[in-house]
């Protein structure tokens, strides 16, 4: 199993945003990630800054951790331009970024641009044309593509990205048409649970959701050809009904971690924390965490300190 953990990217880079990304690398984390969205919920008034630039400027600042998005949504993106700040991204951490991507969801970046929002159809029929560009767009010379939202005329996009034949795709899904482009696209699948019981639901709940979430999976990759043992299985913590209780000691953390590698679970990503937010923490208990949880998982082995 990995861990990972997400840096919301609301402190300045000069304030403590660059010492965040660095202390992450530090502890051992095997990627850390930040949310692509132009503001996001309860921060929507506060400093949020730039998804591209944050990594861009953490890729300068890191030498071996693995960075990425989680996730990259149509909601204001578009595939040829994504693709060029991917293609540098990549360039410039020396091929070390993963894309989480998804179909995005009626947040604020949702209407930014003056557009109405997209109902769930919508969404999924924009994904559907979106992921395929890209990947062409990240993996061809040159394309020429006219859809029905989204067209590229001889989008030119040498040298191509360092990693090959791509840099690697996390997809966000949790319907059939998303589990599909999962499937046929990703190197990793990506959920945060059920939100239908997030309110109500018990832990075992969510377990028993998610179970059925991989089964679905599952189904996708064969219809894809594809064994799903090959696609790794990402669990964004936070959004079960579990809530914040895993980050509350060092022991709550390795029961749930275990609990869902037992699912087929091959990566945890846990958030920073923020104080007086959702996702406030013991920063002592989440440092513990990152440095020991997976040597208890292992079994007990040695551990090794914070640097």
């Amino acid at each position: 199993m990995r861990l990972s953990t997400v840096i919301l990217p609301v402190r300045p880079w000069s304030q403590g945003g660059r010492d965040e990304w660095l202390r992450a690398e530090q502890l051992g984390f095997h990627t850390a990630y930040t949310y692509d969205h132009l503001s996001w919920r309860t921060f929507r008034y506060g400093p949020w800054y730039g998804a591209i630039p944050t990594l861009t400027a953490a890729a300068a600042a890191t030498e071996r951790m693995r960075l990425g998005t989680l996730v990259t949504s149509p909601n204001f993106r578009h595939p040829v331009t994504l693709a060029k700040d991917l293609i540098s991204l990549d360039d410039i951490s020396g091929g070390r970024i993963t894309l989480g991507i998804g179909a995005g969801g009626r947040s604020f970046d949702a209407t930014a641009l003056g557009q109405e929002a997209w109902t769930p159809k919508e969404r999924a029929d924009r994904f559907a044309e979106f992921l395929p560009l890209l990947d062409r767009l990240l993996t061809e010379p040159a394309v020429t593509s006219r859809g029905t939202f989204y067209s590229a005329v001889e989008a030119h996009n040498l040298p191509g990205c360092v990693q090959r034949p791509r840099l690697p795709f996390a997809v966000a899904a949790t319907g059939p048409r998303g589990m599909r482009l999962a499937a046929e696209h990703g190197r990793a699948w990506v959920t945060a649970g059920d939100p239908a019981i997030f309110e109500t639901g018990t832990p075992a709940d969510s377990r028993d959701a998610l179970r059925g979430q991989i089964e679905k999976l599952g189904k996708a990759c064969a219809d894809a050809g594809r064994d799903a043992a090959g696609l790794e299985k990402v669990l964004l913590t936070g959004f079960t009904p579990d809530r914040g209780a895993p980050l509350e000691s060092l022991d709550a953390f390795v029961d749930f971690a275990g609990r869902h590698y037992e699912l087929g679970f091959t990566e945890i990503v846990i958030h920073a924390p923020i104080p007086d937010s959702d996702f406030a923490a013991d920063q002592a208990v989440f440092e513990r965490i990152a440095t020991e949880a997976l040597a208890q998982l292992q079994g007990g082995a040695e551990t090794v300190p914070a640097g």
